[in-house]
């Protein structure tokens, strides 16, 4: 499928977005659970930094999957 011109920015820019929201959905989401966790656990804030500390790997993980053909 072709695009103009006008139109190419305009796609990269809506990747980038969708790829930007990807990312702190998934690390949000991983937040949350590990929130959860912690919580029931008894430490509620080392669930969090837990949720967080994977979740960042896993989101970029996330990303790139989704993203995968566009990127070369």
């Amino acid at each position: 499928m072709r695009f103009p011109v006008s139109q190419v920015g305009m796609l990269a820019a809506v990747e980038l977005a969708g790829a930007g929201g990807t990312l702190i959905g998934v690390t949000l989401a991983c937040a949350v659970v590990g929130a959860l966790v912690g919580w029931a656990v008894g430490s509620f804030g080392i669930g969090l930094m837990i949720g967080v500390f994977v979740g960042i790997p896993v989101a970029i993980f996330a990303v790139y999957r989704r993203y995968r053909g566009v990127i070369g």
